[in-house]
Order: structure tokens, then sequence, then C-alpha cells
């Protein structure tokens, strides 16, 4: 497993910025999207503070402009829960540090999320994110998982990792426990990202499945630490799911799954989509099977299956040479120092 790299005590205007950005906004807010993109991240900050539009910010006329000005007055009433960039330091010492784009650990396929790309990550865990993810696949479904479809989700997800891929999901009941509990058994790597605070456990009951997480791969979250989940949120992580990684199985899944948001993600974002087939008679089933009927999923029955399709994926067309997935992966040095179902 590569190691995450140690992270700088400095904190560059910029990296504070995006941290700060994380407090005051929701992640994929098309708005401060487009002001980052048209200006910088410190940019922006400033112009919450004041009120105003950055200097050759090249932004929308009209409407535009005045939705982006009500944006601005909706962040700013959470400018008093900004931490000063010395507490944002202090996180490191209890195990959380932040990564932006640009950084060596910041995956470069997030990139393809356009103007919804995160504006930073939280992160805990002792892996290298990055890394983590060239060579990685999404295994998500439902919270209510049937025990077939926990098995399938543990099997899959033990023999990918036992072939070195590492295996993402949402830290959720069912399918995705499954999953990051396969991977963990396989002494395999595997990423949780979460729809909360990486320093709040939920469901609480998986604050031990979270902390085996942080030690063989790492947690990740949109959001600073201390905040905690709603409905949206979930939703919102799920195009990270499927950003992060070379394709989506979906295991288990009803009609309405928020796990079908995922796939739809992977989809759109022109990932591998593949999904497991069950019982004709099981409402857990059939949203693997509209996906498979509907959108072009690959059937998939085994882990063969599964790195037989990702293996075809042409992972980094789209984003930075240096984030392809390369054929054999040596672990860099270490260095000192749903939509009813919300899933």
């Amino acid at each position: 497993m590569a190691r995450a790299n140690p992270v700088n005590d400095k904190l560059t205007s910029e990296a504070y910025a995006r941290a700060a950005l994380t407090y005051l906004a929701e992640p994929a807010d098309r708005w401060l999207g487009q002001l980052i993109r048209a200006s910088s991240a410190a940019a922006a900050l400033d112009a919450i503070r004041t009120g105003g539009i950055p200097p050759g910010a090249d932004l929308p006329d009209g409407n535009g402009r005045e939705a982006i000005k009500a944006a601005m007055e909706r962040w700013q009433t959470r400018l008093p829960e900004l931490p000063a960039p010395e507490e944002v330091t202090a996180l490191r010492q209890s195990g959380i540090r932040l990564v932006c784009p640009g950084d060596p650990e910041w995956p470069g396929q997030l990139a393809d999320l356009g103007d919804d790309q995160p504006y930073a990550l939280w992160l805990r865990g002792n892996a290298d994110l990055r890394f983590s993810c060239l060579r990685s696949v999404a295994i998500v479904g439902t919270r209510a998982a049937t025990a077939y479809g926990a098995y399938v989700a543990a099997e899959l997800s033990a023999s990918v990792a036992a072939r070195g891929w590492t295996v993402v999901s949402g830290g959720a009941f069912g399918i995705d426990a499954a999953a990051h509990r396969g991977a963990l058994a396989a002494d395999g790597s595997t990423v949780a990202v979460l729809a909360c605070g990486v320093d709040t456990p939920y469901p609480a009951a998986h604050a031990d499945l979270f902390d085996a997480i942080a030690d063989r791969g790492v947690l990740v979250s949109e959001w600073p630490p201390g905040r905690h989940v709603s409905r949206l949120r979930f939703l919102v992580r799920n195009r990270v799911i499927a950003a992060l990684t070379a394709g989506t199985v979906i295991v288990e899944a009803t009609e309405r799954s928020g796990a079908l948001n995922t796939a739809r993600h992977a989809r759109d974002l022109h990932r591998r989509l593949m999904a497991v087939p069950g019982p004709v008679t099981s409402d857990l089933s059939a949203g693997c099977h509209r996906v498979i009927r509907d959108w072009h999923a690959t059937l998939v029955t085994s882990a063969s299956d599964v790195i037989d399709r990702l293996s075809q994926a042409d992972v980094g067309t789209t984003h930075a040479d240096t984030d392809r997935v390369p054929a054999v992966v040596q672990p860099p040095i270490a260095r000192p120092l749903e939509v009813a179902e919300v899933v």
C-alpha cells in the first residue's frame, strides 16, 4: 500500500481559501465553481467576504450575475464558521489533512467533473488517495442488502482487491459495508467517500470499520470536519465515487436506489458501468436489471468479469497523462515526514 505523503506545515493562501470554501458552500455549487474557474479560490473567498465580484472575472451577465450575487449572500451567512489558517493546520495533528487541485495527492480524474469538481478534499487515513485511485473500482448498492447481495459484494471486493485494485464505496450499511470489509479481508486497499466530515462516523455503528479503512486506505469527504450528514449530501457525494474510479459495479439496487444515482454519474462520465444480476422476483435487483437493459451496463458475475471490463477502460484520456491507469503499478517511494433510498 502506498502511504500518504506527509503534509507540509505551510498553508498557502490558495489552499486556505479552498479549505474555507468547503465551510461556506455546499459541494458542486455551479456558481462557486464558475467563480473559482474565472479567477481563483483566494479571489473567490475575498469576493465573498466583500460582497463584490473579482476584477476581470468573466462571469455571465443579467440573471446569471444576479444569481451569483444571491449565492454570495448565502455563503456569507456561514462566514462566522470559518476557522483561522492555524486552526486548519492544527487539524493535521488529529490525522486530518487537506488536499487541493494541483497537490501531489490530488486525483487528476476529478477534473472530468468540470465546474462540479470538489473545491478541496478532507482526508483521514494512511493511503495516498491519488495512487489508490489509479486502479480503482466503485462497488455500491442498497443499504437493505440481502444475504446474497452482501456475499457477492464481499467476494467481488476481496477478489479485485487481492489483484491490486482499490475498492471505493460510500461507507453505508448493506452493500457498501460488505464491499469495504471484503477488500480489508483480502488485505487490500479501500476508500470510503463520506457525506459528512471524516471525523464524524456515520453510521455510528461503522466507527470501527472507518478506523480500519483509515488504517489500510483512506476516508474522503468534501465537507469539513464536524459537518453532519443530510439527505442531499449523500446524492452529491456520489459523483465523486464515480469520478474517482475506472468503473462502477452495482450489486443490488431497487429502481429508486441512490446507487442508481452513482451509476448515472458513471455513465455520464464515460466510466465503465457494470451490474450484478439477481432474481427476477427481487425488487432489490430491479435497479441492476434496469441499468443492464436500459443503460447498457455490462453484466458481471465474477471478479474476472469486472477486471476484464476495467482493463478496457481508457481512463486518463480526459485528464492529466500522469493519472492514466498503468498496466503495472509500483508504489511510490515514501517520503519522510436513491433517490428515495439514500445510499
